[in-house]
């Protein structure tokens, strides 16, 4: 009797990969296995025939044979070619296994080792230490691997031992007709491992709960929003797993005198309005030290200066900003009766003069003017 192509058998393309010979041979093993299709002969014999074509396409050095020489370059023998070569629930096991995390075949004991969970510290900083940088000392509580076990969980002299119900894997295995179904193994919750003498300090965890003092090196140039990640300040792991990392939220407590907006610094400048009318020089801080900012007659509240390069640097430029000041020109407040008599008598000199002296309110009412003109027409 003449042989079939074993990879029409499959219903694959000669240069199909192996995964997708895989996958054929899967989903033709789940139709025609003699379990699912039981006293059916010919449904049988085609299960024979798709084992012994992929028993051969799935190994590489029989593959080659094959291609080459076809059916006289291997031995049709080495199939596994009977109804016991693969059982139905191996079949299902090895579809499923990888969403359980086992190998097909599958009574490899996995490692169950967890890797601890991340934490967050929020660090709020002064304004001078987000800009200059500093080494903050912080305090946190968290999972330690236990010192008395080593992470272990159990008592010295002791070890973890294999599950006796699911024989370490940590799954165990339920079949009722051709259905295979594997769940978490509900004596070992999945580790595969059980402790007989957990250790008295951290009662079998292999973890406790401490409060960690670190160090935090803030960078210079920190700003709102950055994070600052401590590789392995995490909590500890489970199982042997390795720490997670902590993470450091920074926060910039709100400055007295200065806004920061990325690398420029913002500030207001309160001055008299003497000062606005005929000019002047007033002292102006800055992060470092302070400088003088010249006031030109004439100046008008909202009014914006920008001294160049006294901002501060962010930890992506080494180019500092600017420091941007706004001119508030300050009405005075707490006038003496003689006071009052100057100023009016100031003002009735800047209006008698012919001269605009307040180009900005003229204009307003200029327009208050013909707003009222246009609703009487």
């Amino acid at each position: 009797m003449t042989k079939k192509d074993y990879y029409q058998l499959l219903g694959v393309e000669k240069t199909a990969s192996e995964a997708d010979i895989k996958k054929a041979f899967r989903r033709l093993a789940m139709k025609h296995h003699p379990d699912r299709n039981q006293g059916d002969k010919a449904a049988e014999e085609k299960f024979k025939e798709i084992q012994e074509a992929y028993d051969i396409l799935s190994d590489p050095q029989k593959r080659s044979a094959y291609d080459q020489f076809g059916h006289a370059g291997v031995d049709p023998n080495m199939g596994r070619g009977g109804h016991g070569g693969a059982g139905f629930s191996d079949i299902f096991g090895d579809i499923f296994g990888d969403i359980f995390g086992q190998a097909r075949g599958g009574n490899r004991s996995r490692s169950y080792a967890q890797r601890g969970a991340d934490l967050r510290y929020n660090l709020a900083l002064s304004l001078e230490d987000a800009v200059r940088g500093a080494t903050i000392q912080i305090k946190v509580p968290t999972w330690v691997s236990c010192t008395e076990c080593h992470g272990q969980g159990t008592a010295k002299g002791s070890h973890p031992e294999n599950c006796v119900d699911c024989d370490g894997s940590g799954v165990i295995h339920l079949q009722q007709g051709f259905f295979a179904v594997q769940q978490t193994c509900p004596r070992c919750h999945g580790r595969g491992k059980v402790i007989k003498n957990p250790c008295p300090k951290c009662y079998g965890q292999g973890r406790v709960q401490e409060q960690k003092t670190l160090s935090v090196k803030v960078p210079p140039g920190v700003d709102e929003g950055d994070r600052i990640r401590l590789t392995g300040e995490g909590e500890a792991g489970l199982n042997g797993g390795p720490s997670g990392d902590l993470y450091v939220q920074i926060a910039v407590k709100d400055h007295p005198i200065f806004v920061r907006e990325g690398s420029d610094l913002h500030c207001e400048v309160p001055i008299s309005f003497v000062t606005a009318a005929i000019g002047g020089e007033i002292e102006v801080p800055t992060l470092d030290t302070k400088v003088m900012l010249k006031i030109p007659a004439e100046t008008q509240t909202d009014k914006l200066f920008r001294l160049r390069g006294k901002g501060v640097r962010t930890v992506r430029s080494n180019f500092p900003g600017d420091l941007i000041c706004k001119i508030i020109v300050e009405t005075p407040i707490n006038l003496s009766k003689e006071q009052k008599e100057m100023l009016e008598k100031f003002n009735e000199a800047i209006h008698s003069d012919g001269r605009n002296h307040s180009p900005r309110e003229q204009s307003w009412f200029d327009k208050v003017k013909k707003f009222f003109e246009g609703i009487r027409s």
